[in-house]
């Protein structure tokens, strides 16, 4: 690895860094690392509705937009390395069951993957179960999907 690229993955990694930790400090402060604010939330119909993460999440939709959209006039980042964005659009039964599960996850808990990690960081060590749930998933699904592509290679069905 040159001098130039060691730099890069090292901005690359710095710039990750803080992203995240704003990103988290986000969370934390806004309470969407509380289960209890977020099912109170989803209580639409229950009585309790709590409508303040809604404007977390306006919040949170003007900033990627307008991220998207810079991202969209530039070939590099800031530390110089590629932005690839995704190029499927489309509305796939992959993308809908993916939806589906993580609402009821999200219902069920009232814990979504980032929020997780930063109420463990705030010290909500009981969300560690949830955490641990959600990478054996996550692994589950990428051991499924190299089956099924193993399987397809060799002309059998998944």
């Amino acid at each position: 690895m040159s001098a130039t690229s060691t730099s890069r993955v090292t901005l690359e990694v710095l710039y990750a860094i803080a992203a995240g930790a704003l990103f988290g400090v986000g969370l934390v402060v806004s309470g969407m690392s509380q289960p209890e604010k977020v099912l109170g939330f989803l209580d639409v119909l229950g009585g309790a509705w709590d409508p303040s993460l809604a404007f977390v999440m306006v919040g949170a939709i003007g900033v990627a937009f307008f991220g998207f959209r810079a991202a969209r006039s530039r070939a590099t980042s800031a530390s110089g390395a590629p932005i690839a964005l995704p190029r499927q659009t489309g509305i796939t039964p992959s993308l809908v069951l993916g939806a589906v599960l993580f609402g009821i996850g999200w219902g069920l808990v009232g814990l979504c993957p980032g929020p997780s990690f930063a109420a463990i960081g705030a010290g909500h060590l009981d969300v560690v179960f949830f955490v641990v749930a959600l990478l054996g998933g996550a692994g589950l699904v990428d051991l499924v999907r190299h089956v099924a592509s193993v399987n397809a290679s060799r002309g059998e069905d998944a």
